[in-house]
């Protein structure tokens, strides 16, 4: 990076000079190389007239910079889009250290993505500084075949600042009461808005489920609605769905080792997300029906029932142009 100017600065006349090019500020590296985070995605952003986002995640001791085509065109097996590539991990003491790699990349049905690894130590050592790294994809000549694809040409790069953030513990919690379970006859019920981080939140439960659990579980989905603070981008959230125990406190909660993006790796602290302008996420078959109502489960008591939300990680996001 040049010697002269900030971090922000750099970033946004890289941004200027390069009309095609989308940066990536990540705060919070640490949260992503340690896999509290297992990965962060960046907004979508538009060149050639499609759409892509970049992803980075960590496994086995490697960074990954993962470049993906996203764009809805890009659908069933007869296309191809044609283009180069220059993908960027910049270093934190002089540009000439920086990460490069260029390629003339065909993505297709097979192929929609393309990834760069580094070594966490050489990641920590040469391209973080504060906390912060910088990831850059530049897509030029870009040629799609067989997709009606129209666009007018970028006058700029583009270029934003992901936060990774811990959500406090005072903060990190929501608890949704409700009487009189047994007199619901709507297929289901919506807690009232919440906020956290840049977001605010609503729990939706299904008493006699849906989808697969329709007529055996209880379902239960955390959804994201309107933005407290902009931009209106994806949002991470690191979180666990509960139902509580009111006798013991033998919570029942979601705690699943799933196989994530790229297949990468597992992992198991809580469900993580990126919400995008308005979702839900959670679990048809959350508790079943029979272990709801059994007495000695404490999770029914007096026609009562608690459900909550537990935060853990959440991000917010600036556009730096």
């Amino acid at each position: 990076m040049g010697q002269t100017l900030s971090l922000e600065d750099t970033i946004r006349a890289e941004a200027k000079s390069h009309n095609n090019v989308h940066l990536m500020l990540v705060d919070g590296m640490s949260k992503l190389m340690t896999r509290q985070v297992e990965n962060c995605v960046s907004s979508d952003f538009y060149v050639g007239g499609l759409k892509w986002n970049i992803v980075i995640l960590q496994q086995q001791d490697c960074l990954y910079y993962v470049l993906v085509i996203t764009d809805s065109k890009c659908i069933g097996s007869n296309w191809k889009v044609n283009c180069n590539v220059k993908l960027t991990i910049y270093s934190a003491t002089s540009p000439f250290l920086n990460h490069n790699r260029w390629t003339w990349f065909c993505f297709d049905a097979n192929n929609t993505t393309l990834l760069v690894s580094i070594p966490v130590k050489n990641m920590q050592e040469l391209y973080t500084v504060n906390d912060k790294s910088v990831f850059s994809a530049e897509i030029t000549n870009v040629n799609p075949q067989s997709l009606d694809v129209g666009w007018n040409p970028r006058t700029m790069g583009t270029a934003e600042n992901i936060k990774l953030m811990e959500v406090e513990r005072n903060k990190s919690k929501f608890t949704w009461k409700i009487t009189h379970f047994s007199t619901f006859v709507s297929e289901h019920h919506s807690s009232y808005q919440f906020t956290v981080g840049p977001r605010k939140w609503y729990l939706r439960m299904y008493p006699k489920g849906t989808l697969e659990g329709k007529g055996n579980s209880l379902s239960l989905y955390l959804h994201a609605s309107d933005y407290v603070t902009g931009p209106n981008t994806k949002t991470l959230a690191v979180f666990k769905l509960r139902v509580l125990d009111q006798l013991k406190r033998k919570h029942h909660e979601i705690d699943i080792s799933r196989l994530l993006t790229f297949n990468l790796y597992l992992f198991d602290k809580g469900q993580q997300f990126w919400f995008g302008s308005d979702g839900q996420k959670g679990e048809p078959k959350f508790l079943a029906l029979e272990e709801l109502h059994k007495a000695s489960n404490g999770f029914l008591v007096n026609d009562q029932i608690y459900i909550g939300v537990e935060f853990f990680y959440i991000s917010t996001t600036e556009n730096m142009i």
